[in-house]
C-alpha cells in the first residue's frame, strides 16, 4: 500500500496528527537508506535534481494531506487558495545535496475565506515533525519587497526561487514581486556581492583539503556568477548566455568542472552522513572509491583542477558583468592616460584590459611583463581573458627565454608567476611544473598542492621577515638572486613520481637552465640546492648537529659557504610557503645554530672530504639487497657507525656483513688465519687487552690494524701482518688471543725510538675528536707499547689506522675527547718520545 492510500485511511479513521507524521518519517527515512543506491546510478547535477523531486514530491503530498484534513470532502482547487510553496536557495536551483537545509519559503495574501495562518502552521508542524530539516520563511506578497533589503542574503535567496505547489495565480503575481527586486538598486547588490566574494575567498583560500562549497574556485564562486547574470539578464540558468558572453567550449569546461563538485559533495554528505563540504584526509579514501577514481592522489587532483576552472571562468565573466557598476565613467580618460603596450591600462597598481582585445601571444605577453617597474602588481581578470592556454602551447624561443630570464631576476617576481597559473599557462611557460600542477601532498606537513606551495616559497622571499635570511638575500649578487628565485619555484617539481623528488627536481633544473644564459657554475649550484633543498630543516629540526658526524655530514652536501647561504634563505622560502604559522622563533633558532655551526667548521676540508666520501658509500649501500632486507632499526644502526673511515675502507657489502657478524656477538668472538699472510678479526663488547695481545706478537711485523667502534659498544679489530705462519703455529696465536681477554695479564715492552716531531697530537681536529699521528721507523713492539700506553692512560680508541710502508709506520688514532688524552698531552707524548 503507498503512502497517500495509507494515510488516507488514517483520515477517514480520524487518527491523531502524530500518526500521519509518523508515516511521512517513516517515508523519509527509507528514502535516504535508499540514497547511496540513488548515487551509485546516477551521480552529479542529475543525482541532486532526482533528490530535490523527491523532496518536491514530499512536500506536495503534505500539502495535500493538509488540505484533505482541513477540508475533508470539500478541497477548493489549489488556486484558488492563496498560498505559493517556492523552493530557494540551492533546492531552489535544483542542487540540493543530501544533508543540506531545505530552504522554503511559504508566500501567501490574508483571505478572509480561508485561514491561511492555520493551514500554514499545520503545514509547519507536519514537515517538524517527520524529521524535514527546513530553513523556511513564511511572507505576505505584499512583504517580498520589503524583506528583500532587510538582508542581501534573503534577496539573494529570492533570485532562486522555484515554484513547488500551490496557487499558479499567486505564483504568477510572486514572480512579478521577485522582478522588481531584481530591477531594484541592481548596482549596489552586485557590488556587495562581490565583496562578499572577496571576504569569502580571503577566509577560505585554496586549500589541499579545499572546501568545495566555500573555497576559491567553489560552487559559491558558480553561484556568484549566476547571482550577477541573472541581476542583468534576468536569466534561469548561465547557458542561455553561450555564445553571448563566453564560448561553448569555455562553458563545457566548466560545466564538467561543476559536475565533479557536484559528485564530490554529495560523496563526502553520504559517507559523513552529516553536511560535510570540506574533502579532508578522513574522507578522500572513501570518497576515492565511491567515485571510482583510481587513486586518491588523482581524485584530489582531479578536483583542485576542476576548482582552479570554475575560479578562472567565474573571475572573468563576473568582472566582466560588473565592470560597467564597478569602474566610474569618469575614469576613462584616466585609463587612456595609463594606457601600456598591446592594450594594457594601469592604474593604482592594477593592470586591467579590454575583455574585448586581442588575445596574446607568448612574445607579447613577455614584452609587457619586462616593460613593468620591478614591484607588486594585481592583475585585473581581464588579463586572464586574454590569455588562452592554446596560443601558448609552442615552446618558447630563444629571446622569450631571455625575456623569462628578466622576469625570474626581478624582486617582486611572484605576482606575475601567479598570473600565469591563473590563466592557466604556467606549464607552457615553464615546463617542469607539468607534473606536479595540482598536486596534492599526503604527507601531514603541507597544506598547499606542490604548484601552489611553490609560488608560497617564492613570495616569501618578496616578504622576509628573518633579520639573517634578509641580511644574506641582501649580499647576494643579481645572478645569485636570479638563481634562488629559480630553485625556489622549481624546488619541488620532482614530486609525483617514484625516485626521491630532490633527485628528479635537480635533473629537471639542469635540464631546464640550459635553455637560459647562465653560468655552469650558477646552473651547478642550483643542482645541488634542489638536490638538498630539505637538508637544512631536516638536520636542524630533526638530528643532533653538534654531533660531528652529522655536521660534516650535511656540510658535505653544501660543500661551500656560498650555497650554505643560498640554501638557508631557500630554506626560510620554503618554511614559510607551508604556512605563516609553520616558521616560527623555535625552528628559525635552530636554522640559525646549524648555520654558524656550519661556518665555523667549513674550513676543515679533510673531515668534509671524508664526510661526503662515507655519504657516497652510504648511497651504494642503500641500494643492496642486504641492506634493504635489514629491519629499519638494523639500517639505523648500520648508518649511525661512527667512524667515516669505516665506511671509505669496506665495500657495502662488506660493511653489511661485519654488522651481521657484529650482531652475534655476546662478549667476543674472532677469527685467525692465512690469506696468505697472518689476518686476526676481533669482535668484542668487553675489556680487551690488546697491549698484550700486540706485545705477546711482536715477533711478528704488523702491515695494518683497523680498530672502528661499531654499535652497542662492539669494537671491531682488524690486524694483518706483514708474513704468515706455519698451520701448526695458528692454534699458538689463537691461544694468545684468548689470554687477552684476561685484563689481569701484563707484559713489559721496551720503549721504542720515537723523535719529538714523529708524534703529533691535534685535540683541535674536532670537537668530539682529538688525532694522534705517528710517524716515525718501524720498530718490533712499536704498536704494541703505543696501545699498552693507551691502555694504562684509559685512553678510548674510537679508530685506528696502521700501515707501514718502506720501514716507515704512519700510524693515526681518533680518540674521543671526554677522555683523559687532551689534559695529560704533555704526558702522554713524553711517555712515547724518546728524549736525549
Amino acid at each position: 500500500m503507498d503512502l497517500v492510500q495509507q494515510i488516507e485511511d488514517l483520515i477517514e479513521n480520524n487518527a491523531p496528527d502524530f500518526e500521519i507524521s509518523k508515516l511521512f518519517k517513516q517515508y523519509i527515512a527509507e528514502y535516504k537508506e535508499g540514497l547511496n543506491q540513488l548515487f551509485e546510478a546516477s551521480q552529479g547535477k542529475d543525482f541532486l535534481v532526482r533528490h530535490t523531486k523527491q523532496l518536491d514530491h514530499i512536500i506536495k503530498m503534505m500539502y495535500k494531506i493538509i488540505l484533505r484534513k482541513s477540508f475533508n470532502d470539500y478541497i477548493p482547487l489549489r488556486n484558488n487558495i492563496p498560498i505559493a510553496f517556492v523552493a530557494l536557495g540551492s533546492y531552489g536551483r535544483e542542487q540540493l545535496c543530501v544533508h543540506s537545509d531545505i530552504d522554503l519559503m511559504i508566500v501567501f495574501e490574508k483571505s478572509e475565506g480561508f485561514h491561511i495562518e492555520h493551514l500554514i502552521e499545520k503545514f509547519l508542524y507536519l514537515a517538524w515533525d517527520s524529521g524535514l530539516k527546513l530553513g523556511h520563511r513564511v511572507h505576505e506578497l505584499s512583504d517580498l519587497r520589503s524583506a528583500s533589503t532587510e538582508d542581501i542574503t534573503i534577496k539573494t535567496a529570492f533570485y532562486e526561487s522555484r515554484f513547488i505547489t500551490g496557487s499558479n495565480f499567486l505564483w504568477i503575481r510572486t514572480t512579478g514581486e521577485l522582478n522588481h527586486i531584481r530591477y531594484f538598486e541592481q548596482k549596489e547588490f552586485i557590488l556587495a556581492k562581490m565583496e562578499e566574494a572577496r571576504i569569502r575567498r580571503k577566509k577560505f583560500p585554496s586549500s589541499m583539503q579545499p572546501n568545495v562549497k566555500e573555497s576559491v574556485g567553489s560552487l559559491r564562486d558558480a553561484h556568484l556568477l549566476f547571482w550577477v547574470a541573472h541581476t542583468l539578464y534576468g536569466i534561469t540558468n548561465l547557458k542561455d548566455l553561450r555564445e553571448t558572453l563566453f564560448s561553448e567550449t569555455e562553458y563545457k569546461d566548466y560545466r564538467i568542472a561543476l559536475e565533479l563538485l557536484f559528485r564530490v559533495r554529495s560523496a563526502l554528505h553520504l559517507i559523513a552522513n552529516k553536511q560535510q563540504d570540506v574533502l579532508v584526509l578522513e574522507y578522500i579514501p572513501d570518497v576515492t572509491n565511491k567515485l571510482g577514481f583510481s587513486s586518491q592522489r588523482l581524485l584530489v587532483t582531479k578536483t583542485l583542477h576542476a576548482m582552479w576552472t570554475i575560479n578562472r571562468f567565474t573571475q572573468i565573466y563576473a568582472h566582466k558583468l560588473s565592470r560597467n557598476f564597478m569602474y566610474k565613467s569618469s575614469n576613462i580618460s584616466l585609463l587612456r592616460n595609463h594606457k601600456f603596450v598591446h592594450k594594457f591600462y594601469i592604474i593604482d597598481d592594477t593592470v586591467f584590459s579590454s575583455f574585448n582585445a586581442f588575445e596574446l601571444q607568448s612574445n607579447q605577453l613577455l614584452e609587457f611583463l619586462i616593460s613593468l617597474e620591478d614591484k607588486t602588481y594585481h592583475f585585473d581578470p581581464s588579463i586572464y581573458k586574454r590569455i588562452h592556454a592554446e596560443n601558448f602551447n609552442k615552446p618558447l624561443n630563444k629571446k622569450e627565454h631571455s625575456y623569462l630570464l628578466k622576469l625570474y631576476s626581478r624582486r617582486y617576481v611572484h605576482c606575475i608567476l601567479e598570473l600565469f597559473y591563473d590563466s592557466g599557462i604556467l606549464t607552457q611557460m615553464i615546463p617542469p611544473f607539468t607534473k606536479v600542477m595540482f598536486l596534492p601532498q599526503f604527507d601531514g606537513y603541507h597544506t598547499h598542492p606542490v604548484d601552489i606551495h611553490s609560488l608560497m616559497c617564492l613570495k616569501a622571499l618578496e616578504n622576509i621577515q628573518d633579520p639573517l635570511a634578509l641580511e644574506l638575500y641582501k649580499s647576494f649578487t643579481h645572478d645569485e638572486r636570479t638563481l634562488l628565485h629559480i630553485t625556489t619555484l622549481l624546488h619541488d617539481t620532482g614530486k609525483g613520481r617514484t625516485q626521491d623528488h630532490s633527485l628528479v627536481g635537480a635533473k629537471l633544473f639542469s635540464a631546464y637552465m640550459t635553455e637560459f644564459n647562465i653560468s655552469p657554475e650558477l646552473i651547478n649550484i642550483g643542482t645541488q640546492l634542489i638536490k638538498h633543498h630539505i637538508a637544512m630543516s631536516r638536520v636542524a629540526f630533526r638530528e643532533d648537529f653538534y654531533h660531528e658526524k652529522v655536521l660534516f655530514s650535511f656540510i658535505s652536501k653544501v660543500q661551500n659557504e656560498r650555497t650554505l647561504k643560498l640554501l638557508y634563505v631557500l630554506t626560510y622560502a620554503d618554511i614559510n610557503g607551508v604556512s605563516l604559522k609553520t616558521y616560527n622563533s623555535f625552528n628559525a633558532k635552530l636554522l640559525k645554530e646549524l648555520y654558524y655551526a656550519s661556518l665555523e667548521v667549513m674550513d676543515n676540508k679533510e673531515m668534509i672530504t671524508e664526510a661526503r666520501k662515507r655519504r657516497k658509500k652510504e648511497d651504494a649501500l642503500k641500494k643492496i639487497f642486504d641492506f634493504t632486507s635489514l629491519s629499519r632499526l638494523q639500517q639505523k644502526k648500520v648508518l649511525s657507525i661512527e667512524s667515516n673511515l669505516f665506511f671509505i675502507k669496506h665495500k657495502p657489502q662488506e660493511i653489511v656483513n661485519l654488522f651481521t657478524q657484529a650482531n652475534t656477538v655476546k662478549d667476543y668472538s674472532f677469527k685467525v688465519y692465512c690469506e696468505p699472510n697472518l689476518i686476526i678479526e676481533i669482535f668484542k663488547s668487553i675489556p680487551l687487552n690488546l697491549g698484550f695481545l700486540l706485545g705477546k706478537l711482536n715477533f711478528l711485523n704488523i702491515a695494518a690494524m683497523d680498530i672502528f667502534k661499531l654499535h652497542n659498544e662492539i669494537k671491531y679489530f682488524k690486524i694483518e701482518f706483514s708474513q704468515d705462519i706455519e698451520e701448526d703455529e695458528l692454534g699458538l696465536v689463537k691461544e694468545i688471543v684468548e689470554d687477552a681477554f684476561d685484563m689481569s695479564k701484563q707484559i713489559q715492552l721496551k720503549k721504542p725510538e720515537i723523535k719529538e716531531g714523529e708524534i703529533i697530537l691535534d685535540c683541535e681536529h674536532s670537537n668530539t675528536y682529538a688525532r694522534l699521528s705517528i710517524y716515525t721507523k718501524d720498530q718490533t713492539g712499536l704498536l704494541a707499547y703505543v696501545i699498552k700506553t693507551f691502555d694504562d692512560e684509559a685512553i678510548d680508541i674510537t679508530t685506528a689506522k696502521v700501515h707501514t710502508i718502506k720501514n716507515r709506520v704512519r700510524d693515526q688514532f681518533l680518540i674521543e675527547k671526554h677522555g683523559n688524552v687532551c689534559h695529560n698531552a704533555e704526558k702522554i707524548i713524553d711517555m712515547l718520545v724518546k728524549r736525549g
